[in-house]
């Protein structure tokens, strides 16, 4: 049997019914968690700049943009997916190095306006895309990071898992849907280099090819049937090694969205667990970063080669500097959404204490990674005194949780100045199960409440 076939007759045979209560529960805090990034995101120029594109190309009104009024699925996928990411507030899984919310809900949420479904069915989805995409990332990770940006590759397949199962597609038919979205899987790291918005275009293309596959599968549009494993399919041509051990292994027995993380910084993941040392350290030990001769950071290789960076240009490049990250907290003492700007970008203050920032890898975290993501933090002070703090999981992991209260609060905190009532919004994705998704639309996407928020 192929991989595609079980991991098919997996997202057939889940109902809402088999779902425990506390995956539900879960779930909705991963739709919220992503409704807080997109409507976070929302106004940003790149957002924009793909909403003009997509206005310019027209489309039926079938499903809601974030940024306000309706058009196409894809279209949907497409604005909705790039909002939601680019605040660097998204969820992610450590082992498998996804942000699952960005590219499944996105499809899942734009085909379940679209049909008519309804929140029980948003939700059964939502859980199987997660299934799908971190089976896939954690079977080729770490190899397959290093060039390929796992969100936008194996989230490809969570897309379209989803969709599949919101379609009711039958087994033959949801093979279909993953053997097209693996051919269409795709997203380079190199856009890294330049502080790009590529990576914003990573989700919304993930959402959309997730979409695709499954829509054109509902019309029996045939794919590979060995995409993963398959001699020229996306494991041997995407990763140095792999384990086909991860897509199977209790496959059904239990749900990986249980594993999801949500960010408390507004960076990339990989800066969070040297982050969470230094504002320890300086909290701890009331400490002002007048005091400060050195920052030594060890972590795990990963957080190099992605947020090496001594010298970021842009606010948004500053969220992948691990020197800008650790500069920022320690004399914050926050990593808010708010905090990223450009003042505090050029700050002097700010700048000197980047100089003061070393990163280097050590094997214990690297030898723990992606599993854990780890760092250890050693602040030398100008009269010689040292203070250590380590970590193997950055607050948000399911060892640290941010628990529903703390949620609730991230969302508020995000969509100030974005909904007249935040607490309406939360509301409405905490009864989910109880409503139509068409509903949920109105209410917490809405024309007119977009319109009023601008």
């Amino acid at each position: 049997m192929t991989l595609s076939r079980r991991m098919a007759e997996y997202a057939v045979k889940v109902k809402y019914e088999d779902l425990p209560d506390e995956v539900v529960e879960y779930s909705k805090l991963c739709i919220l968690d992503w409704y807080g990034s997109a409507l976070a995101g929302k106004d940003e120029k790149p957002i924009q700049s793909i909403l003009e594109l997509v206005q310019e190309w027209g489309g039926n009104e079938q499903a809601t943009l974030i940024t306000g009024g309706k058009s196409s699925i894809g279209n949907a996928c497409l604005v909705n997916g790039a909002s939601s990411h680019i605040v660097e507030l998204d969820d992610i899984h450590k082992s498998s190095i996804i942000h699952a919310g960005t590219v499944v809900i996105p499809a899942a949420a734009a085909v379940a306006e679209a049909y008519n479904l309804n929140g029980k069915d948003l939700i059964t989805a939502v859980a199987v895309g997660y299934e799908i995409c971190y089976r896939i990332g954690e079977a080729v990770s770490p190899s397959h990071y290093y060039y390929w940006h796992n969100t936008a590759t194996c989230g490809t397949f969570g897309s379209a898992a989803a969709v599949a199962k919101l379609l009711k597609l039958n087994v033959e038919q949801t093979m279909y849907a993953l053997g097209n979205a693996g051919t269409q899987a795709a997203g380079l790291w190199e856009f890294i280099e330049d502080g790009a918005n590529t990576k914003q275009l990573h989700t919304a293309k993930a959402a959309y090819n997730g979409a695709l596959a499954a829509l054109l599968a509902k019309k029996d549009f045939t794919s590979a049937s060995r995409i993963l494993e398959g001699r020229r399919g996306f494991f041997n041509a995407m990763s140095e090694k792999y384990n086909t051990d991860k897509i199977t292994r209790n496959l059904g027995k239990e749900f990986k969205i249980l594993e999801n993380s949500f960010k408390i910084h507004a960076s990339c993941r990989h800066t969070h667990p040297a982050m969470d040392c230094v504002q320890t350290i300086m909290k701890e030990n009331s400490l002002s970063h007048e005091q400060i001769q050195n920052i030594s950071i060890q972590t795990y290789q990963t957080v190099l080669n992605i947020t090496d960076n001594p010298n970021p240009e842009t606010v948004y490049a500053s969220k992948f500097s691990s020197q800008f990250c650790a500069a920022l907290i320690a004399i914050k003492g926050s990593a808010s959404l708010i905090d990223y700007n450009e003042e505090i970008l050029q700050s002097p203050e700010v700048r000197e204490l980047m100089k003061k920032v070393t990163v280097v890898a050590d094997p214990y975290y690297e030898n723990a990674y992606p599993e854990k993501w780890g760092a250890k933090v050693v602040i030398t002070l100008n009269d010689g005194r040292t203070f250590s703090e380590a970590t193997d999981y950055p607050k948000g992991d399911p060892e640290k949780p941010a628990d529903r209260e703390e949620l609730i609060q991230k969302f508020k905190s995000m969509t100030l100045g974005k909904v007249w009532n935040a607490e309406e919004h939360v509301q409405a994705v905490l009864r989910l199960e109880k409503i139509d998704t068409a509903e949920w639309m109105s209410m917490a996407l809405g024309e007119e409440q977009c319109k009023q928020t601008q």
